[in-house]
């Protein structure tokens, strides 16, 4: 009963419930906004919590990061700008609702998905951390390289229509994600002697070019759009829709739990590998792209799940989840904390405190997001005359922002032009943008398990984990393929059997 009473006495003090509200608000604000990250948000945030209290301090940042994973998918599904690069995904069925005067669905149903998911990964923070967090310390460079492979076999899924075309985004996509400096021998690659491209091709001004200025160039190519509204007051997520999407949601949830736990690894290969498992499993996989609400449910409840499994390393180990978490990690070293199994032996309360602000967090998402939908979504009620010159003034401070520098301004409008071609010519972006995200890690982890093997091959099979994953792999493979190649022959069944007489 006495550790019961310390931990009330922490956490039940009104800074910190000030903290959490506080920092969910600026996380949605600064999430829905291209080109300003919950890392961005966190990075500023800071420095304001060192005369905190330790526990209000980190509920702060923690809400802010809760925050910024939903926000995100406000534009995503408004204008097609995603407020983050893990809200991506969503766009592929959030923004084709939209259109169809659906805005205020595809909203409910992303944050719906996003508490969810962030209740199940808190459980999962709190009865499984230790648990997760050994089989995370089992992972290697030959576990992540299968487990990237796992996650490149997405792109097969995503290539609906043509996989050809399909697989040649992907192609692009590693191609460009190559450019920099070689990180073994520090050796130029693809930057054709501009120093701009030395520091390799920067994300958030490809994620704006690639799916907001098509929009934008296609609006003025035809000069006259009509205007679709959105039904910004229209009916939001029916309970059926929710019944329909809850499988996917939990599925997309523990995918984000399990991918969270593991270091280096990040919401936005959790939200595409969500959305690819669901699209795999649905009845309606063919309405996926479309503006499927099953979609949105997917890919939000992937990226979410990530937000409280990213600190079970962190906690448990001390070893940070993804950039955010090791800024988390600099506001527990302020304050003369230093996670891992000591912090559990000697701060046990401060724990369970900051487990119970982490649960409350969720809570507050919730209203939050309700509210920011109720005033966020007469965004797609903006006529596109309008709304369009407005969106590109943010593209173009979006792409700005992250490194201060003119040459980002360039890029995001030369992928910009990239996407509208893509979109004349049917090829899907995402494959595009999954061979640019995984294509780094491929090659990290491919080189460093052959360094560890001495050039030998057999480091790729070393124990059941890569066993695991190789399996997976495969699998993908061979069900994506058959899928295909049964699509492809039923169309042909079906001229056949008009033709006979």
């Amino acid at each position: 009963m006495e550790i019961v009473s310390e931990v009330l006495q922490l956490f039940l003090h009104p800074e910190n419930f000030l903290a959490i509200a506080l920092g969910v608000v600026i996380g949605v604000v600064v999430g829905s906004i291209p080109g300003l990250t919950a890392t961005m948000a966190v990075a500023l945030a800071l420095p304001f919590t060192f005369s905190m209290e330790p526990v209000a301090a980190i509920l702060l940042l923690v809400g802010i990061y809760k925050g910024g994973m939903y926000g995100g998918s406000i534009t995503a599904i408004l204008i097609r700008t995603p407020g983050s690069p893990a809200s991506a995904c969503t766009l592929l069925d959030g923004y084709p609702m939209a259109q169809q005067g659906h805005a205020k669905k595809a909203l409910k149903t992303a944050l719906y998905s996003s508490v969810i998911a962030d209740f199940i990964s808190n459980i999962a923070l709190i009865f499984f951390a230790a648990y997760l967090a050994k089989i995370a310390l089992n992972f290697g460079a030959p576990e992540f390289f299968w487990l990237i492979c796992f996650s490149l076999t997405i792109i097969i899924s995503l290539a609906s229509g043509s996989m050809i075309k399909g697989l040649l985004a992907a192609l692009m996509g590693i191609l460009l994600s190559l450019v920099g400096l070689d990180e073994v021998f520090g050796s130029q690659r693809l930057t054709f002697g501009n120093y701009n491209l030395m520091d390799s091709i920067s994300f958030i001004p490809l994620l704006i070019g690639l799916f907001a200025i098509p929009e934008i160039i296609e609006f003025y190519r035809k000069k006259a759009v009509p205007h679709i509204k959105a039904k910004a007051s229209g009916a939001g997520l029916s309970l059926a829709e929710l019944k329909r999407c809850l499988k996917s949601i939990v599925r997309g949830s523990l995918i984000g739990v399990i991918i969270g736990a593991i270091p280096g690894t990040g919401a936005t290969a959790a939200a595409f590998i969500s959305y690819s498992d669901a699209r795999r499993r649905s009845p309606r996989r063919d309405n996926f792209g479309k503006g499927e609400v099953e979609g949105v449910a997917a890919s939000e409840a992937g990226n979410n799940g990530v937000a409280g499994a990213t600190m079970i390393p962190l906690l448990s180990l001390g070893i940070p989840g993804d950039v955010i978490t090791a800024i988390i990690l600099g506001a527990f070293m302020v304050h003369g904390l230093t996670p891992g199994p000591i912090l559990f032996q000697e701060n046990l309360p401060l724990i369970y405190a900051l487990f119970m602000g982490i649960m409350f967090s969720s809570l507050v998402l919730l209203v939050v997001g309700n509210g920011a939908i109720k005033y966020f979504s007469l965004i797609a009620d903006i006529p596109k005359a309008i709304l369009f010159p407005i969106v590109l003034m943010f593209c173009v401070y979006g792409a700005y922002a992250v490194n201060n520098d003119t040459f980002d301004v360039w890029l995001m409008l030369g992928f910009g032009v990239l996407g509208y071609i893509f979109n004349r010519a049917a090829i899907p972006a995402a494959p595009f943008l999954i061979g640019f995200i995984l294509g780094p890690m491929f090659e990290d982890n491919l080189r460093r398990s052959l360094l560890i093997g001495g050039n030998d091959l057999s480091i790729f099979m070393r124990g059941p984990i890569t066993w695991f994953f190789i399996a997976l792999t495969l699998g993908s493979i061979v069900l994506a393929l058959y899928r295909y190649v049964t699509a492809r022959r039923l169309p042909t069944r079906a001229d056949t059997s008009q033709d006979a007489p």
